[in-house]
């Protein structure tokens, strides 16, 4: 049992409180493959000296004051209450894979209460016949990067046991402000460009907040659907793969490209289920939570353990609506990508994601937690699918000695009947994708099919590039 420095509560952040809302009520999950057998003392005794465990927000419980508003309160931390073994197969018959993403879409129904509130909002599920371990930890304690940067910082690299991974490539935005300057016009549109997209989008979230909705297609959600049964299957990618076709489209991105196969793969999942139930161009909207901060060191980290005063924890991140239009195949892959990038680029020439940020701490602060999160349950409802892409590290690292097979995540279950969220790692990207399984009851053949359709945009990017040479 670890025990912090009790001291007086402190106040949630208005994210933090946005997620313990019934209505946004979110955990996150974090599943490590790992190559060889669990040792359980071993990784209770990591997780116990980690700096995780020393973090105030994991050492603390959630409470509620006499006027209803949420507070941490430091507490003792039991870990045996909070590392879960789990020693048989959790599934019969499956494969690994299966079985623990079997697993995982359980848990994506149930998490929020199963948590409690007797102790801290997070846990460890060793399942011991799969080499894995699956961290289950409340939303409101952090976001992705933040938990992503927490994890590494307790482990090393395989090829250099002392050192500790390295995440995410140097700053984009601080490369394009080492460029040079421009004629004075260029700035001019530039800065029209900025207010006349952020205020085009803007409109768009407040409207999707209240009332204006995707048009109902066999892959919709909507109020409720977080209630119900869950399926989880995992799409595969090489980060190569996904580097030649970002080569074959100037100034693409990864990100482009990801967006890129997510409307090539949907759109051929739609026309192979469900043949002419969609018209053509019909809008399906997904969301993505951006993140507004740069992605920490881990050496940083460490000094936002220590209580350094000018680095921040928790949720900073703001949302994006990244629609695509309906069209059957064109006959050219790379027109996905191409139509993809061209979106993102109106997105990133608008402050959206600042202001929606903001939005929602204006909400928070001035309407209420339950106003406030009413509004984002609403525009998840009236749109289709999330997404979101988190930096894991670029080399094979190891947690207590043990090599790392695989870094993958989700979240516990939203209006949406389809949820995705990748995460690379060593040259891999993995993404999974939970789904409502009385709408989308085939989650492995949509897998295949954004797996198929980076496969044929590769091939149309391999002759694009040797066309050139």
């Amino acid at each position: 049992m670890w025990s912090p420095e009790i001291g007086p509560d402190e106040p949630l952040t208005p994210a933090g409180r946005l997620f313990l809302q019934k209505e946004m009520n979110q955990v996150i999950y974090c599943v490590v493959g790992v190559k060889h057998p669990l040792d359980v003392d071993a990784l209770k005794s990591a997780i116990q000296s980690s700096l995780m465990v020393k973090h105030p927000r994991f050492c603390s419980l959630m409470v509620r004051d006499s006027a209803g508003r949420e507070h941490w309160r430091r507490t003792r931390v039991d870990m045996d209450r909070h590392v879960v073994v789990v020693h048989g197969p959790v599934a019969d018959g499956l494969s690994d894979e299966a079985a623990v993403n079997e697993y995982l879409a359980d848990l994506s129904t149930d998490s929020p209460g199963l948590l409690g509130d007797d102790k801290p909002l997070w846990d460890v599920h060793l399942l011991m016949a799969h080499r894995c371990l699956v961290f289950r930890i409340h939303h409101a304690l952090g976001d992705g990067i933040s938990l992503m940067s927490m994890f590494l910082a307790s482990c090393r690299r395989v090829d250099d046991p002392e050192a500790l991974p390295t995440i995410g490539p140097p700053s984009s935005a601080k490369r394009r402000r080492g460029g040079g300057g421009g004629e004075w016009w260029k700035a001019v549109v530039w800065v029209l460009e900025v207010v006349w997209f952020t205020l085009v989008f803007v409109v768009e979230f407040v409207l999707r907040s209240m009332w204006v909705s995707d048009r109902k297609t066999p892959v919709s959600g909507g109020a409720g659907v977080e209630l119900w049964p869950r399926k989880l299957a995992t799409a595969r990618f090489r980060l190569e793969d996904m580097k030649v076709v970002k080569s074959a489209v100037a100034n693409a991105t990864i990100n482009d490209v990801l967006f890129g196969i997510i409307s090539a793969g949907l759109f051929r999942y739609l026309d192979h289920q469900s043949p002419d139930a969609v018209r053509e161009g019909t809008r399906i909207t997904g969301v993505a939570m951006v993140n507004l901060r740069e992605q920490p060191g881990l050496q940083e980290l460490s000094n936002l353990m220590k209580g350094n005063p000018g680095l921040r924890w928790g949720n900073k991140f703001g949302i994006l609506l990244l629609p695509v239009h309906y069209h059957r195949s064109s006959g050219d892959p790379l027109e996905y990508l191409r139509k993809a990038k061209s979106m993102i680029d109106r997105k990133k020439k608008s402050l959206e994601a600042h202001l929606s940020y903001k939005i929602g701490d204006i909400a928070m602060t001035y309407l209420g937690a339950r106003i406030a999160s009413l509004l984002n349950y609403r525009i998840v409802c009236n749109t289709t699918f999330t997404i979101s892409n988190v930096l894991g590290p670029h080399e094979e690292i190891a947690v207590v000695g043990n090599p790392i097979t695989y870094i993958r995540a989700n979240s516990s279950s939203l209006p949406h009947a389809l949820t995705m969220h990748m995460v690379s790692y060593a040259g891999r990207a993995d993404m999974q994708i939970l789904v409502a399984k009385d709408i989308i009851p085939d989650p492995d053949f949509l897998a295949k099919c954004f797996e198929d359709a980076l496969l044929e945009m590769k091939a149309a990017a391999s002759t694009t590039l040797n066309s050139k040479k």
